[in-house]
């Protein structure tokens, strides 16, 4: 990894797979509308316009940043954004084809984690950030995260309002990040 980053325009840039990223979600938005909960603290009302705010500047800064290919950081970060990008699928594919409107969702990779769209979302930024060899890009998809973490709360207080004892119950037996589920997943 070097101190300056690269900044080229090309096919085999970063900028695949953020596109990847950013594809399902209006989808998602259209299929289960009205379902996003709203910011209830000032902190939280200030923390998501600036995690957008990162995540556009993560988008802007892809589209310039090249892997790199045929070399030993592309060769480690490769699988990783792979295994990332697969698991993103799943959990879009999981939340896209259940209805969400009577029960929380708990099926699929939502039986070992309660935000695993964060998590994939993670692995394939850290195996992003490694195959182009880019400080710049770990240190995107690391304040990303953490924004993504602290929203994580606001969208579990309003499961709770919708769902109510449901939810209780799936955060009981479902581990917040990820892990082995106590007994009784479904």
């Amino acid at each position: 990894m070097s101190l300056i980053p690269a900044f080229e325009v090309g096919l085999f840039n970063a900028w695949i797979f953020m596109v990847y990223h950013f594809l399902p979600m209006p989808l998602l938005m259209l299929l289960h509308k009205g379902t996003s909960p709203e910011p209830h603290s000032d902190i939280e009302r200030k923390l998501y316009p600036i995690m957008w705010i990162v995540w556009l500047l993560g988008v802007a800064y892809s589209i310039f940043l090249p892997l790199r290919l045929g070399t030993m950081w592309f060769y480690a970060g490769f699988p990783i954004a792979m295994v990332g990008l697969i698991a993103y699928t799943l959990v879009i594919v999981t939340f896209a084809a259940t209805p969400i409107d009577s029960e929380p969702l708990t099926k699929g990779l939502y039986g070992y984690s309660r935000h695993p769209m964060y998590i994939t979302q993670l692995v394939m930024f850290i195996g992003v950030g490694i195959a182009s060899a880019s400080w710049v890009f770990l240190l995107f998809a690391i304040v990303y995260t953490i924004f993504s973490f602290i929203a994580a709360v606001p969208e579990e207080r309003y499961c709770l309002e919708k769902y109510g004892d449901a939810y209780r119950e799936y955060m009981n037996r479902t581990p917040r990040w990820i892990g082995i589920p106590k007994s009784g997943r479904k």
